[in-house]
């Protein structure tokens, strides 16, 4: 859906400020995840440009945002020693593009409707805890590990929790007061007295905390060096002055490889890999929509795969529909996809024109954002609200959560599906049939109406109900409503008819098969 110039007028106050908020977030994660990746520091702000200049007009999300994301690192870093040469692995980038643009015209996009709400619930929740808990390391001035990183398991040989405890033994008091400033600012922009002054109200709280973080250590380092932030807790873009700059930090694919065996295999993983997090990272945004508007699925595959060959022909990181730059754009205020396409236009803009500028800003000042997009996130009333619905929801959301926190996203997701998907199928195992007994003076009568759908995981439970049958009971069995009826279910009530005999139990068939071949349809 294309953005109308009316609606662009409208929405530009929103959008604007939200396309700043998610650029500061954008920033560091694109250069922390290059770094890790193993790739040139330049590949993962392309990435962060192509999506938000190209996926974000090609896409049906209005709110989602494209990027280099935490959860490809391992594959990047791999890839990149598998097939030799980060030039090379540029072709795998290309061939991945060129297969999720294939699975769009194949409508796999429908994958993305098969994840529970419990678990996409579950995976929000996890996500707000993961920036709470990685922030406060960055927060403090202490955490080396690159700033974005999702992994329970850290490179430091430290782990979230470990690290965290690190920090407090350790911590830099010129990066917690920064913060503690920051985090300030971030609440007093939360009041009424602000939200209502026509100035200060379009202003967004994460520009007043940078420039503000940015002033405060200037001053740290003129006048009071020793509370003065390090290099390595600041945000460190490449300076770019010319084009030969460019053609020196960029890389681009070595196409003399791209039939090479090992292209493929990594293509195919990052293909799969990228589209599952893509899904997931929609999904969870359009239940975060205020608006609550639905993404078409195979579109969002397409503009991805366009977005990956881009990325991948300029030199750029594989990409994926990121749910912390999403959730960023959403609380921030954004309303449709030009936030997101603002935020390329900045990170454009950042690298030619000021990085000097911007790598003066205190990470510490970016991680009590993140905190409170976190918090956001993870609300105690979205812990109250999943309980009230029950265990059958409870307890796959608490899984998600607990799994994607002390593995990785898409193994934690995996993990709650499974849950998921075992109460699904234990309901669908203790609802096959309405179960109604009728006690008489001489036997007893058991009526049995089969629900609509009958299949092979019901099996176990209509035998075993059929096994614990009295001695000289009438049943009669019912298919009223039925519309599939599985043919070991068939089968299992088949050999029970034989059992009654001996058992002298009168049995009848309502309106169900009077033989094992027959079809349900034919059953009158």
């Amino acid at each position: 859906m294309s953005v109308r110039p009316n609606n662009f007028l409208k929405n530009l106050k929103y959008d604007l400020p939200s396309g700043l908020v998610v650029f500061l977030v954008a920033l560091p994660l694109c250069l922390g995840i290059a770094l890790a990746s193993g790739a040139p520091l330049l590949s993962g702000l392309v990435s962060g440009i192509v999506g938000g200049l190209v996926v974000s007009m090609l896409s049906g999300s209005q709110l989602a945002v494209s990027g280099p994301a935490a959860g490809l690192t391992v594959i990047v870093l791999d890839g990149i020693s598998e097939v030799g040469s980060f030039e090379v692995f540029l072709c795998a980038v290309i061939l991945a593009g060129i297969i999720q643009l294939a699975l769009g015209f194949l409508k796999a996009g429908v994958i993305g409707y098969y994840f529970p709400s419990s678990v996409i619930k579950g995976m929000l929740a996890a996500i707000g805890l993961i920036l709470i808990l990685k922030q406060i390391p960055h927060f403090l001035g202490i955490d080396q590990d690159f700033f974005g990183d999702i992994d329970f398991l850290q490179a430091d040989g430290r782990n979230t929790f470990s690290e965290i405890i690190y920090a407090f033994e350790n911590f830099g008091i010129g990066p917690l007061v920064i913060g503690m400033v920051s985090l300030g600012i971030i609440i007093l922009w939360k009041q009424a007295f602000i939200k209502q002054s026509p100035i200060l109200s379009v202003i967004p709280s994460a520009l007043v905390v940078v420039i503000v973080g940015v002033i405060l250590n200037q001053w740290f380092v003129s006048g009071i060096p020793a509370l003065a932030i390090s290099g390595d807790h600041l945000v460190q873009l490449p300076f770019i002055s010319s084009f030969n700059d460019i053609q020196n930090e960029l890389a681009l694919p070595d196409f003399s490889q791209i039939m090479n065996v090992n292209v493929f295999r990594v293509a195919i993983t990052i293909a799969i890999i990228a589209s599952l997090e893509t899904l997931l990272s929609i999904e969870a945004i359009d239940k975060l929509d205020p608006q609550k508007r639905r993404t078409p699925m195979n579109r969002e595959l397409k503009a991805q795969g366009v977005g990956n060959i881009v990325a991948g022909l300029l030199g750029g990181l594989p990409m994926t529909a990121v749910i912390v730059r999403g959730t960023a754009n959403i609380t921030a205020g954004g309303k449709t996809k030009m936030s997101s396409f603002y935020h390329g236009l900045l990170l454009i803009s950042s690298v030619l024109l000021i990085p000097g500028i911007l790598n003066l800003i205190p990470l510490s000042a970016l991680a009590a954002i993140l905190l409170d997009v976190g918090y956001k996130l993870s609300k105690p009333a979205l812990y109250k609200a999943q309980w009230k619905l029950g265990r059958m929801q409870f307890i796959p959301f608490l899984v998600t959560i607990v799994a994607i926190l002390f593995t990785d996203l898409l193994i934690g997701i995996s993990i709650g599906m499974i849950v998921g998907v075992y109460f699904i199928l234990r309901a669908n195992y203790k609802t096959p049939f309405l179960f109604n007994k009728e006690d008489k003076e001489t036997h007893h009568h058991y009526t049995i109406h089969l629900s609509e759908h009958v299949s092979f995981l019901n099996k176990a439970h209509i035998a075993s109900m059929l096994e614990d049958m009295p001695e000289n009971a009438i049943v009669d069995i019912y298919g009223n409503n039925t519309r599939y009826l599985d043919y070991d279910v068939i089968e299992a009530i088949y050999e029970f008819r034989e059992q009654a005999k001996h058992k002298n139990i009168k049995f009848s068939l309502i309106n169900l098969p009077t033989e094992p071949g027959l079809d349900i349809e034919q059953k009158k």
